[in-house]
């Protein structure tokens, strides 16, 4: 798996051309229409990994990467919950160079301050399970899921996702993470994608005694048609590789640590990016139902309704395992474990008394 990453950064230094995925705001957008954060009044500072440049690693600028960490108390004082942040790929240097004026390339542009909502909610009725837990956002600033090894000495872009992610664990553990009785590294989208890459990884920071889980947000990105029967994701990374080891379709079976995922099966960026992109719809026939499914046609319903069983059928051998958990709904909605309204509100449904 590192290989992958490792040839599909040297591409980026070779300045392989493809269509980009450099607009930042589709996630954002699609996360906002899954639903609106309420608000927690829990604001935690940024913490800038000092320990970091001496290792290279840094964000796609050159600047040190960061967290934010708000500390649990009580039951939860020794359990830990490590948030990979989500936000998209850069996949050539034009939109890497783009990416670094961005909070996601730079941690200069970073907020100091970050709302802790969902599951990094510190209020018991928000958030039940998790809620007086070590809680950690790790920012995400390398454009490749906390994965890659390069530098493109040229255009000064720096791909340390891999070295980002060892140094945040190696802070984490010393700031008290070591001591854990269990942990859970959880992520969404890009980040979600991320926790599947590190799961087995992240296990083995902890001795054999540590409880330790992964949760998956809105990671399960599959290989699929879009509506011009071109494959948008698989077309972004066919110049690094034939094998489609990128898909988590093709990884979730081979990873040993118990994981959890958790998908909507009409994903919203999905159906924005993968399914109906604009580069598929030049007439734009799509643009009301990519955003809010009352408005789709009975034909674009079909085209939906078929992603859901190329989804449902990617997690069947995955599903039959007894260590695994997954839970698949039809909200239009991404990365459902960071807004309020679709992690736990009032009427969310529960299994045998569990969020």
């Amino acid at each position: 798996m590192n290989c992958l990453w490792i040839l599909l950064l040297l591409v980026l230094v070779l300045g392989w051309k493809a269509d980009g995925f450099e607009d930042l705001d589709v996630e954002d957008e699609a996360a906002a229409v899954g639903g609106q954060d309420v608000a927690s009044g829990l604001f935690v500072a940024l913490t800038l990994i000092q320990s970091a440049a001496a290792k290279g690693a840094v964000c796609l600028d050159g600047t040190l990467p960061g967290y934010h960490l708000h500390r649990g108390y009580g039951s939860g004082a020794n359990s830990w919950l490590i948030q990979l942040e989500g936000g998209g790929w850069c996949n050539n240097v034009r939109t890497c160079v783009f990416r670094k004026t961005t909070r996601r390339g730079s941690s200069s542009y970073m907020e100091k301050l970050l709302q802790f909502t969902g599951i990094l909610s510190n209020k018991p009725e928000e958030n039940p399970e998790f809620y007086n837990w070590n809680r950690v956002k790790v920012r995400y600033c390398d454009g490749a899921s906390f994965s890659g090894e390069g530098y493109d000495q040229i255009h000064g872009l720096y791909f340390r996702g891999q070295r980002i992610w060892l140094a945040a664990m190696e802070e984490l553990m010393s700031e008290g993470m070591r001591n854990a009785k269990q942990a859970l590294l959880s992520g969404c989208s890009a980040g979600g994608l991320s926790s599947i890459l590190h799961c087995d990884e992240f296990r083995s920071l902890f001795p054999a005694s540590t409880k330790v889980k992964c949760l998956a947000d809105a990671g399960l990105f599959l290989d699929v048609a879009d509506i011009a029967g071109a494959h948008a994701l698989r077309s972004m990374f066919e110049g690094v590789v034939t094998l489609q080891c990128f898909f988590p379709q093709n990884l979730i079976s081979h990873i040993q640590t118990p994981i959890f995922l958790l998908n909507s099966v009409y994903d919203l960026w999905q159906v924005m990016e993968s399914i109906a992109p604009p580069t598929a719809d030049p007439s734009g026939s799509w643009n009301s139902c990519r955003r809010s499914h009352a408005t789709c046609s009975t034909a674009q319903i079909q085209v939906l309704q078929g992603f859901r069983n190329q989804m449902l059928n990617a997690v069947k051998s995955f599903a039959v395992s007894r260590q695994n958990g997954l839970f698949l709904n039809s909200c239009f909605a991404h990365c459902q474990s960071e807004n309020q309204t679709t992690w736990f509100t009032n009427g969310s449904p529960v299994l045998k008394k569990k969020v």
